[in-house]
This record gives structure tokens, C-alpha cells and sequence, in this order.
């Protein structure tokens, strides 16, 4: 078992990954990081997000959260990804950052936020970084 967080370098990826941090230390299991690349970013934003997820280890390292990163490039969603990824380790729990909206948008959930909510095989957190 494990816990599942969908990351991007983001307040949105930065509020799940600390959200997720806290239910992995509180449950005593491992935390799966996925990272979603298209593949098609050029060489500096490659490093960007390299060093990014260099950041995320260290921090994780530091305290003492034992945890995977994968650096997806499959070409799949984000949803796929974070579905997929939550099936082969039995996760009891996968965590979303989720962007605030309009009064009109509130309407509207992002597709891959849905299909995630609708699709897991597990329950799913879904948090917005604080107002500010």
C-alpha cells in the first residue's frame, strides 16, 4: 500500500505534496510522487523540473518519508497516470492539487480532476492552496 500524489512544481502540486506528506507520516506508508511530462519541454525546462524533483527527494529524505518518484513521459494523462500508478501499488489514498476558479468556473470541475475522482480505486483527496 501507498499513498499517490499527482506533483508539478505549482502551489496547487506543492499544497498536495505537503498534504500527502502529512497522510504518509500519519499512516506509516510509503509516498509515490507521479510526475506527468509530456516529454516535449525544451532542455531548460527539463532541468527546471529535474532540479525541482531534486528539491522533492531532499525534503522528503530529510524527514525520513520513505517515498518514490516517478518521472512519467509516456504520453498518457495525468489522470491516467495517477490511476494507473494507484492500481499497481494498492494505494489507500491518492491526492490532487486542485486550482481555485471563478464563481463560474466553481461550476465546472477540470476534466482530469473528475476523471480522477470518478475513476480511482481508491478514496481521493482533493486540496487548493491557501488564499493569498
Amino acid at each position: 500500500m501507498g499513498i499517490v500524489v499527482g506533483y508539478l512544481a505549482t502551489p496547487e502540486g506543492r499544497t498536495a505534496l505537503e498534504a500527502a506528506t502529512v497522510e504518509a507520516q500519519a499512516r506509516k506508508e510509503r509516498l509515490v510522487v507521479v510526475v506527468s511530462d509530456r516529454g516535449d519541454d525544451s532542455d531548460a525546462a527539463r532541468g527546471e523540473l529535474e532540479a525541482s524533483l531534486d528539491d522533492v527527494r531532499r525534503d522528503l529524505d530529510s524527514r525520513d518519508i520513505p517515498h518514490e518518484v516517478r518521472l512519467l513521459t509516456r504520453g498518457r494523462d495525468v489522470a491516467e497516470d495517477l490511476i494507473g500508478t494507484a492500481e499497481e501499488i494498492g494505494a489507500s489514498l491518492i491526492v490532487i492539487g486542485l486550482r481555485r476558479r471563478s464563481p463560474v468556473g466553481k461550476l465546472i470541475l477540470g476534466a482530469n480532476a473528475q476523471r480522477i475522482l470518478l475513476d480511482a480505486p481508491c478514496p481521493v483527496m482533493a486540496v487548493k492552496p491557501a488564499a493569498g
